[in-house]
């Protein structure tokens, strides 16, 4: 079950945690903690908590005695770091005016958030509908496929996660959300995903095309499929599929009247240096769900968007959620694109994405316990091996690094139990960018010495 955890995110119960907590030796810190394990119900992954926060601007986070950490992790919310003024301001603004506004009604702010969001989506995906979290929008799109198609089937792939409701984690393919929950959504099958580096099957020259091929095969012997979900890159471990991958995908899902669900709650919002993720392969999805970041890391928010002639269920409550045309949530959305487009984010990104991959390509190249570099914008993984021949995954390792890195100054998840998955704000600068690879490299090399 340990190894199942490991998936997601980090392990809050080792030696290495138990370590970490004693270096801080804080009586605050500790009062808190305990008071936090006291009336919050423990769940994996989320508990006991790591440390005690007091305050978040820009790229950082602050703990109670004041250390601060660069944030690479952020629950991928964190596009423009936190409280950037922009949105700050736009938020106070509507909070002065409209702070909620009740089904029935609409209101400015979300009719112009929905027609931003339109305006940056290709060919007809132009309707639109909100909601307060992501996986709130994956249910609203695995209804409107049903509406659709006429098929309730889904396929989805292993290892992937849409949320942890349990719609979501019925299309999900992770077994540390599923274990124990009983009957699940039926009609879904999984299959495996374009894995690089240890993909259960390993493709001439690198290639993945025939994980999408699989695809179709599935289609055709089951029979009765609505909906293909996926993340575009998965975010978690970062697989970065290929241009080829995904137009088979679109392709096959075209062939046989499949509605492709691409979830970009993670990636959305320019992380990949393009609006959504998806347009970097010259793709169009039948339905896109995107969140997290949307809000500006201040206010939960999301979003279903999907083409204009499946406008079809009047007469259905696709989402009816109490916030779903939330003004505060669509001011914050308003500012995050206003800054994303006036700072010149995207191409940012993309310079980013250049100076990245020269430097951990360079990492790789003198450190043998890397055994692999994956990644797309400002999304990476570095993925640690005991024996590269093996790609023996260096679990023990890669907790060591973590814990180091914290110790620099410096935060990010460790996924499946030895991928250092970096997710910084979209606005560092190139010298604090720098300075966070400077201590993951050190931690990297003590490590390994």
């Amino acid at each position: 079950m340990v190894e199942s955890l490991n998936s997601e995110g980090d392990i809050n119960s080792t030696e290495e945690r138990a370590r970490w907590q004693a270096t801080l030796d804080h009586q605050e810190t500790q009062k808190l903690l305990d008071e936090d394990a006291r009336y919050f119900l423990d769940q994996s992954m989320s508990t006991p908590c790591l440390d005690v926060l007091t305050r978040a601007e820009g790229i950082y986070i602050e703990d109670v005695r004041g250390m601060r950490y660069m944030d690479f992790h952020g629950n991928n919310v964190h596009q423009l770091g936190y409280g950037h003024p922009v949105v700050v301001k736009r938020v106070r603004d509507q909070l002065d005016t409209l702070p909620f506004s009740p089904r029935r009604f609409t209101n400015p702010a979300a009719i112009e958030c929905a027609r931003k969001l339109a305006s940056l989506c290709p060919d007809d995906l132009n309707r639109v509908l909100f909601a307060p979290g992501g996986t709130s929008v994956i249910g609203m799109a695995l209804k409107m496929a049903r509406l659709v198609t006429g098929n309730h089937k889904v396929v989805s792939l292993w290892d992937s996660f849409h949320g942890a409701s349990l719609d979501a984690i019925g299309v999900g393919g992770e077994a540390c959300f599923r274990t124990g929950m009983g009957p699940l959504t039926p009609g879904v099958e999984r299959i495996p995903p374009p894995v690089s580096y240890r993909g259960v099957w390993p493709g001439e020259d690198g290639s993945d095309v025939h994980y999408a091929d699989y695809l179709e095969y599935v289609i055709e012997k089951e029979g009765g499929i609505g909906a293909f979900i996926a993340e575009t890159v998965r975010n978690t471990d970062v697989q970065v599929p290929s241009q080829a991958y995904w137009q088979r995908i679109r392709e096959i899902c075209d062939r046989h009247n499949v509605l492709l669900i691409i979830d970009e709650i993670p990636n959305g919002m320019g992380r990949s240096g393009e609006w959504f993720t998806f347009q970097h392969y010259g793709i169009t999805p039948d339905i896109l769900c995107i969140g997290k970041g949307l809000g500006g890391g201040i206010v939960p928010m999301a979003a279903m968007i999907t083409r204009d002639r499946f406008n079809i269920a009047p007469s259905i409550s696709l989402g009816h959620y109490t916030h779903e045309k939330s003004p505060v949530g669509c001011a914050a959305a308003l500012a995050t694109i206003e800054v994303i487009e006036q700072e010149n984010l995207l191409q940012k990104v993309k310079a980013d994405d250049a100076f990245l991959r020269d430097r951990l390509g360079a990492m790789k190249a003198r450190y043998p316990i890397i055994g692999d570099v994956r990644g797309i914008g400002l999304l990476w993984g570095i993925e640690l091996v005991t024996c590269t021949e093996k790609k023996t995954r260096a679990t023990a390792e890669a907790e060591k690094v973590l814990y180091r890195c914290l110790e620099g100054g410096l935060s990010f998840k460790v996924s499946q139990g030895n991928v250092l998955q970096l997710s910084p704000p979209l606005t560092i600068e190139r010298q604090d960018l720098v300075r966070a690879l400077n201590i993951i490299e050190q931690a990297i090399s003590d490590i390994e010495v």
